[in-house]
């Protein structure tokens, strides 16, 4: 059997009896082309290439001081001279430092202290540095508890890379009142539709499902990872290894309590899907029994951990690079310099090359240049 999955496991999981399915094997029966993608899925669930994988996706921390070389380089444990600084700020702030999308945040205001933000792109580059000083998230967040660090958010993304989360069937079990939650809403939004509110990446998404409320310390969203990379970066769906994210997330004192519970066990699959099993159930009806004791969905229950592989925190590391920024100039200024050039060619002018000749890097460009065309060990603080 391929992947070495057992013929009752698939014959569940395909939700076909372990008979139909020998017969098929045997060529005394033919499946119609819903049970062959239902068998091609079930198999993609066991193969070992194609796991659930789970990582950080966000984290936001404030430390009690207003010493940003502190935190950079004895907690972050970067060298400070990398560092780009902008003499403004967001959420109150007034100024910030930053190494691509590594943000720290300053004010003078000792209650606000300083802010470490990394977003999607932040984590993966910061996991770079951490791959370089020998340390991992866990060393990392045991860091930062020594240092009196406030954890304000923190995002754990499970990443769906065989399609068992079907959105739409979720939302419409919600809708049946097939979810099972401490949750008293959830919101759907189609594919495309725009999703009002504070959220980031607003427009362009596929389908999205929110359960709870957006204001909470804990809500979860589900959406087309696949669907989001074609709109945001014009990748093609089937090129996307990521088909759907379920994110966790966490502010204040719950991701304060997530952080203690991975740094006591060290088993991020625990913490997460304590959270997960905590707060929803997706179950099939069944008007014959009592709402609770309706049983749990096939698919979610593989999601949960039946009959699956457990999950590890992976890590992605992704130096930052400036090719988003020459992107940029290619759609947005390459024509119009082209223009520029070709009229300096038909009017035997040089603007162009004076303006270039003319042009002063300011210091941020400098510093730019310098993260892009040295290596990492040479950014870091090595113990």
């Amino acid at each position: 059997m391929e992947y070495g999955v057992s013929q009752n496991k698939l014959a569940v999981a395909a939700g076909i009896s372990r008979q139909y399915l020998s017969d098929i094997e045997n060529g005394k029966a033919v499946p119609s082309e819903d049970v062959k993608d239902s068998i091609s899925e079930a198999l993609e669930r066991y193969n070992p290439d194609l796991p659930l994988t789970m990582l950080f996706d966000y984290v936001r921390i404030r430390f009690p001081t207003t010493d940003v070389k502190h935190v950079i380089e004895n907690i972050l444990k970067l060298k400070f001279d990398f560092m780009v600084h902008e003499n403004f700020g967001f959420y109150s702030y007034t100024e910030h430092y930053r190494m691509g999308d590594i943000f720290i945040l300053v004010s003078q205001e000792s209650e606000k202290g300083v802010l470490l933000e990394l977003k999607g792109q932040g984590c993966r580059q910061y996991e770079c540095f951490l791959l370089a000083q020998h340390r991992s998230w866990y060393d990392f967040f045991m860091d930062v508890l020594c240092e009196n660090g406030v954890f304000k958010r923190l995002d754990l993304a499970i990443n769906d890379m065989t399609g068992i989360l079907d959105i739409p069937m979720l939302t419409e079990k919600c809708k049946n009142e097939e979810c099972i939650s401490v949750f008293r809403s959830f919101k759907a939004y189609r594919s495309g539709e725009l999703v009002k509110g504070s959220e980031e990446n607003k427009a362009g998404m596929g389908n999205t499902l929110y359960i709870g409320s957006l204001k909470s310390e804990v809500y979860f969203c589900i959406y087309e990872k696949d669907y989001e990379q074609y709109v945001k970066y014009d990748i093609p769906v089937e090129e996307t290894p990521i088909k759907n994210r379920f994110e966790i997330r966490l502010k204040n004192e719950r991701a304060y309590h997530a952080v203690k519970d991975l740094l006591t066990d060290y088993d991020a699959e625990k913490t997460a899907f304590a959270i997960i099993n905590r707060y929803i159930r997706f179950v099939d009806k069944d008007n014959a029994k009592d709402r609770r004791d309706w049983k749990t969905n096939d698919r979610w229950a593989w999601f949960i951990g039946e009959n699956r592989r457990r999950l590890k925190l992976t890590t992605k590391p992704e130096p930052f690079s400036f090719y988003r920024t020459l992107n940029w100039l290619s759609r947005q200024v390459a024509p119009t310099l082209k223009a520029a050039i070709k009229l300096d060619e038909v009017n035997d002018t040089t603007y162009i090359k004076d303006m270039l000749r003319h042009a002063k890097l300011t210091d941020r460009l400098k510093k730019l240049l310098k993260q892009q065309t040295v290596s990492v060990d040479e950014m870091i603080i090595k113990e």
